[in-house]
């Protein structure tokens, strides 16, 4: 059998439009320089009417944003919000009949996480015949070498290197993985991971049922440690929100979903068909759920849950999410080079979808200091020519973004909490504002970064939890 052609940057030389190689194509330049330069002349000719603009643009923003997460909760409790397995389904599968199923597991720097990666995969419920694994491995990380070289590693286990190239990132090593999988389908965890058991022998089934547009099975995500601290509480709440209603709730409505960095299941033929990840993007599971879509099909969530280590230390904490915040500006700024077309093949309701939750999320996280200003010099100080800003109608929207958009972010992390029976941390959500602290400072961190460094990989420090039970 010869070896299959590895080129880990196909798709931003075959499609570069579908790439973030270049952050912004010139057309893009142009018009966010047409953008900069009427909002400055407009500023200085008319300063409080473009304030007040501003105010009224960001205020019916903020109230459709809010009126989108309660519809996403609302469609996530829907009979078809998820594909649901069976304990019937699951115990007349024959290992037999089970097909190949491929694990990469992309690691740097992780050496201390080798043994409990070790322990988790051997732990699977599927046929160790049957199991594809590769562990994708840094050319230049000796530590992480040496650690995998001094286990033994069991049957089906083989070491994949990457090569000590740019960009130095997460997508570039799973695309040479995808070169050489075996299976018929294929996963990633990552090296702190602890899947359900039965979770491979779900996304088959799941996948024998969902249909042929169907290539893509999003697991849930979840925490081993949500006690830790009160950041790991916090994240906690946020994961068990997006992950147990918003994304239920996208897929009862066939919008588009943006993948998780792991435990999404894929059928392998048609993820090499799609050119895999794109290796300059940093949230490469973000855009190729919306690449998915863009090409006819679909993305399902399957009923599992992936435990991962929550980030404890805000230290490490915020260069995560600013990875992740970049990311979605990155898959953004590349869908929106050609608006007509993402229209056109995503539909008018999928089209609303990715506006609201990739552009949403990134003007949320930048949007919110202005108006905390803004209220905390009303508060402080009484300024009465702020209240022209928030004339008839504005004041209206805000009032109701004030009052109904705070408590649907607190509301939905503590039903998220409720229903992972996490009673006990539904109190913890009240403190959501703090949490919207750090996430809007790591967007505008993001914002500076993208122009900066836009292939920078803040990687995510794992092994800071103390044992916690679930």
């Amino acid at each position: 059998m010869s070896e299959p052609v590895v080129d880990p940057l196909a798709l931003s030389q075959l499609h570069p439009e579908w790439s973030a190689r270049e952050p912004l194509t010139r057309p893009q330049k142009t018009v966010l320089l047409a953008l900069s330069v009427a909002v400055a002349v407009s500023a200085v000719a008319a300063p409080w009417g473009t304030a007040r603009a501003f105010v009224f643009v960001a205020s019916a923003f903020y109230l459709a944003h809010t009126a989108y997460k309660l519809l996403l909760v609302r469609f996530s409790v829907t009979r078809h919000a998820e594909i649901r397995i069976t304990r019937d389904e699951l115990a007349a599968l024959r290992d037999e009949d089970l097909p190949v199923f491929s694990v990469m597991v992309p690691m740097y720097r992780e050496r201390e996480s080798v043994g409990h990666l070790i322990d988790s995969l051997r732990a699977m419920d599927y046929p160790a015949g049957k199991l594809d694994v590769q562990l994708l491995l840094e050319e230049d990380d000796a530590e992480t070498r040496e650690a995998v070289a001094g286990t033994v590693l069991p049957p089906g286990f083989r070491v994949t290197l990457a090569p000590a190239s740019r960009p130095r990132t997460k997508p570039k090593a799973c695309n040479i993985g995808l070169a050489y999988a075996k299976g018929e389908f294929l996963t990633i965890y990552d090296a702190e991971d602890r899947p359900e058991p039965d979770q491979l022998k779900k996304a088959v089934v799941g996948f024998r049922r969902a249909g042929d547009r169907v290539v893509c099975l999003q697991s849930r995500l979840n925490f081993y440690n949500p006690r830790q601290n009160l950041l790991t509480r916090l994240f906690t709440a946020e994961y068990s929100a997006w992950f147990d209603l918003s994304l239920p709730g996208l897929c009862a409505t066939r919008g588009v979903i943006p993948l998780g960095g792991t435990s999404n299941h894929f059928v392998t033929a048609r993820l090499r068909e799609l050119l895999g990840w794109d290796a300059f993007n940093v949230a490469e599971d973000c855009d190729l759920g919306i690449r998915i879509h863009r090409q006819g099909y679909e993305t399902r969530m399957l009923q599992t849950t992936t435990w991962e280590e929550a980030c404890s230390q805000v230290r490490f904490w915020i260069p995560q999410r600013t990875r992740w915040i970049k990311g979605y500006i990155q898959t953004y700024l590349v869908h929106m080079r050609h608006p007509a077309r993402l229209l056109r093949e995503l539909g008018l309701g999928r089209f609303l979808h990715f506006q609201m939750l990739i552009g949403g999320s990134v003007f949320a996280g930048l949007l919110n200091p202005f108006f905390w200003f803004l209220a905390l010099l009303w508060f402080a100080f009484r300024i009465d020519a702020l209240t022209s800003l928030f004339p008839g109608i504005v004041f209206g929207m805000g009032a109701v973004c004030l009052f109904a958009g705070n408590f649907a972010f607190v509301y939905m992390g503590a039903v998220g909490c409720y229903r992972r029976r996490y009673g006990d941390l539904v109190a913890y959500t009240l403190l959501a504002p703090v949490y919207w602290l750090l996430m809007s400072y790591s967007a505008w961190r993001a914002f500076f970064q993208f122009f900066a460094d836009p292939f920078k990989w803040e990687k995510t420090s794992h092994g800071l939890s103390k044992k916690s039970k679930q």
